[in-house]
């Protein structure tokens, strides 16, 4: 006879109700429609930038500062079109600051992997096991590596073999270097090895790579710069058009050749934002 799997789940005793933190996410991986999709990424964005609040609270804030700013420019202009870009301009402004969050914590944990690696194949050396040096490591390590790397140790000290406790520092750090680290230390925890030449040579990797990154991003910082400006240029110049005057999104589309040219230009200018942001996430992988 076969078990149900409603007689395997163990039920959870109503005292210890509110102990865990409850992870609340948008995405639920059982379909691949876009709209997971968005949700994952949006679930991605809100772990990787470090933002210690759940992804509903966020999005929020992100529509509270939405109708803020669409409602001060309402109230000032009296403007529809005007309304709707201040709105839609309010909706964005928490996403960019969650993205460069997490661009600026991910170039933190580059720049403390090489340190990291060579303190835990010193530590190593010792003669201590890999469990015991990354927990050393973990206590001498600042934030955000120092954070993911008590991640690690919590999982460990539960039951976890390392092998798996470390197996999604990538995904969850958005750092694909540290996919590295996590195959070494998992090939060692299985076949063993000389885990102590892996972490040296690892470090010594990341150094040339962060080295090779600031070279490249020192020599394209003016076209870089250049084309985002390309980018936010027409946007503030049909608000500042339409701030002034009344009548000129209505003018503009009640002719054809006005709907024609204006929903060219959209469009260019989304296509054209969709390459520049995948080129210059291409650029900034880690």
């Amino acid at each position: 006879m076969a078990i149900q799997a409603e007689a395997l789940k163990i039920a959870s005793p109503t005292g210890f109700d509110g102990i865990l933190k409850e992870d609340v996410r948008f995405a639920t991986g059982d379909t691949d429609s876009p709209g997971e999709a968005l949700n994952g990424w949006f679930d991605r964005l809100m772990l990787r930038s470090g933002i210690q609040t759940p992804p509903a609270v966020w999005l929020m804030l992100c529509l509270l500062i939405g109708f803020s700013i669409g409602g001060t420019v309402f109230v000032v202009s009296e403007n529809f079109p005007a309304t709707t870009a201040g709105f839609f301009v309010g909706l964005v402004v928490p996403i960019v600051i969650a993205m460069s969050l997490q661009i600026r914590r991910q170039q933190k944990i580059m720049e403390q992997l090489p340190d990291m690696a060579d303190a835990l194949a010193r530590t190593a050396r010792t003669g201590r096991n890999v469990s015991y040096a990354l927990r050393a490591v973990a206590a001498d390590t600042p934030s955000p590596l120092g954070d993911e790397l008590w991640l690690v140790v919590r999982r460990t000290e539960m039951g976890m073999d390392l092998g798996n406790a470390v197996r999604d520092l990538a995904d969850r750090t958005g750092v694909t270097t540290l996919t590295m680290f996590s195959s070494a230390v998992g090939v060692h925890q299985d076949t063993g090895g000389d885990l102590i030449q892996v972490l040296e040579r690892l470090a010594t990797a990341v150094r040339d790579r962060l080295h090779f990154v600031n070279r490249m991003r020192a020599a394209t910082v003016a076209s870089r710069l250049g084309v985002i400006l390309m980018l936010i240029v027409p946007p503030l110049v049909v608000l500042l058009f339409t701030l002034s005057r009344e009548n000129y999104i209505a003018d503009l589309i009640g002719s054809f050749w006005g709907r024609l040219s204006l929903g060219l230009a959209v469009t260019l200018q989304i296509v054209g934002g969709l390459i520049v942001f995948r080129i210059l996430r291409r650029s900034a992988r880690f």
